[in-house]
């Protein structure tokens, strides 16, 4: 099973040669890309069941053995987060087909879109299955030059104009985690994760609170933590829809990802627990209070994308088993969610012509299943019985009030606030697009949607509605993957072969 873990990297990486070489051959490029994708998706859920039922699959490129080489891990949590990611990148590559097809080069220009849509693929699988500081940076900077080029397909004024915010910002993150790992490894003399474990335990503490506050530092702006979140909701929406919807539902959770695995594997000791418990409470209130200020679809997703990285910061600052286990399960229900909202959102712009809430009305009637197709993700992100939005909430309120103290009062109470906010501007949403009566510009000759871009969102629609038939499953999975994190050992004794830090 060993030879499948470098695979969700390297597949995508020749596929978009492949792609990059068939320029000329559309078709050719859609076959390749689904192709790959579907493959590493396969690859994915296989990691995943032998991670759950078994061990950690470690491999060492080049044959040499850790710390001295490039080493990847496949983990229960790297298998998790490959999983979902393949099948949300699957998905909306199916949804930009349809696009094209309907609209040929118009929204994203087929021959750059698909190799360097494989590329940003294999930089997120990177950045998931990296064992040490470096590779990671490698995954997130393969990702990042990926998605400058995707931000700004066509060229209009207003996407370049966002894709400079979005690069300034990126540079500056990547700068701030290139510095920190420079100071690590003149700490330790490694970058490899499992052996800073022992490393950085045996240094200062003042010296550690410091690598660990800008390793925090330069993640928090990846995974758009307030108060270093302005960029996103500026940055996301100018782009092309399905652009929008994988930027949303994958790019901040790599940041989360690298949150979650240095903040339990290398820097245990909560020291900074209680600044995380109050980024988590601004990003939620000041997210959800810039959502329900909004009057256009995809610029409200992005302040909600912003306010439920809240709800992800949560679970992991309160350092417990439940608290961990219930971030997991809300990383992996939110990918899905807000992924699915930005391609309904794509559909709706399609549909009535804007996304702009003035402009559109009467959505429901015109277009009853896009009104489903919204409604549903749109509900679980609310946190609506029985839905994965509801099961993962009340898991981080449950694990908030078993933690007790000051600050996890205040973020339960503030999540559910921020659950109810989040109600409030979906149903602002539904009640002005599509319930009151109808706005379309021409409603004797309404644009048609094309089948493949309804299917790839109704079918991530109902991988979020698996979650919730799942969850018992998904739970448990996230249950042991946190107590692996919290144990530390695990991770060390599969990366390094005498099982010493």
């Amino acid at each position: 099973m060993r030879y499948l873990v470098p695979l969700p990297v390297v597949m995508p990486l020749l596929g978009a040669a492949l792609t990059l070489v068939l320029a000329r051959r559309p078709v050719a490029q859609r076959m390749i890309s689904v192709g790959v994708l579907t493959i590493t998706l396969v690859v994915a859920l296989l990691l995943l069941l032998n991670a759950h039922w078994h061990a950690p699959l470690v491999v060492r490129l080049g044959g040499w053995p850790a710390p001295l080489g490039i080493v990847l891990v496949a983990d229960q949590l790297a298998a998790l987060m490959l999983a979902v990611s393949a099948a949300v990148t699957l998905c909306v590559l199916l949804y930009s087909i349809g696009e094209d097809q309907a609209d040929p080069g118009v929204h994203a220009p087929v021959v750059i879109y698909h190799p360097t849509y494989l590329v940003m693929t294999a930089g997120v699988t990177n950045a998931f299955l990296s064992g040490d500081l470096f590779t990671l940076f490698v995954g997130f900077e393969v990702l990042l030059s990926a998605s400058y080029v995707l931000l700004t397909l066509g060229g209009t004024e207003e996407r370049i104009r966002a894709g400079t915010t979005y690069v300034v910002v990126s540079l500056l993150s990547s700068l701030i985690f290139l510095t920190a790992i420079a100071l690590v490894y003149a700490a330790t003399g490694t970058l490899n994760l499992a052996q800073l474990v022992g490393r950085l335990d045996a240094l200062p503490s003042d010296l550690r609170l410091a690598l660990h506050g800008l390793l925090l530092l330069a993640f928090a702006i990846k995974a758009a933590v307030f108060p270093l979140a302005a960029w996103l909701p500026d940055s996301y929406p100018t782009a092309p829809a399905p652009v929008t919807a994988v930027f949303a539902g994958l790019l901040t959770k790599v940041g989360i990802y690298a949150i979650i695995r240095t903040e339990t594997l290398l820097f245990p000791d909560r020291r900074a627990a209680e600044v995380l418990l109050a980024l988590a409470l601004l990003t939620m209130l000041v997210g959800i209070l810039g959502a329900i200020a909004q009057s256009d679809i995809k610029r409200l997703l992005s302040f909600t994308l912003v306010s439920h990285i809240g709800y992800l910061l949560f679970g992991v600052a309160l350092a417990s088993g439940p608290g961990l286990a219930a971030a997991i399960y809300y990383v992996v229900h939110h990918i899905t969610v807000q992924t699915a909202l930005f391609l309904a959102a794509g559909l709706v712009e399609r549909r009535a012509g804007s996304t702009h809430l003035d402009r559109i009305g009467g959505l429901a009637r015109v277009a009853p299943l896009l009104g489903v197709l919204f409604l549903v993700p749109a509900l679980s992100l609310s946190g609506i019985p029985p839905l994965s939005g509801f099961l993962g909430k009340l898991g981080l309120i449950q694990a908030g009030v078993s933690v007790g103290g000051v600050m996890p009062w205040l973020l339960v109470g503030g999540g559910t606030l921020t659950s109810l906010l989040t109600l409030y501007a979906t149903t602002k949403v539904w009640s002005l697009a599509f319930w009151r009566q109808p706005r379309l510009a021409d409603p004797e000759e309404p644009t048609r949607l094309p089948r493949l871009m309804v299917g790839a969102t109704t079918l991530l629609v109902l991988i979020g509605l698996g979650l919730t038939v799942a969850a018992g499953p998904l739970f448990e999975v996230s249950t042991e993957a946190a107590d692996d994190l919290r144990q530390r050992l695990p991770y060390v004794r599969a990366v390094l072969p005498e099982g010493k830090p």
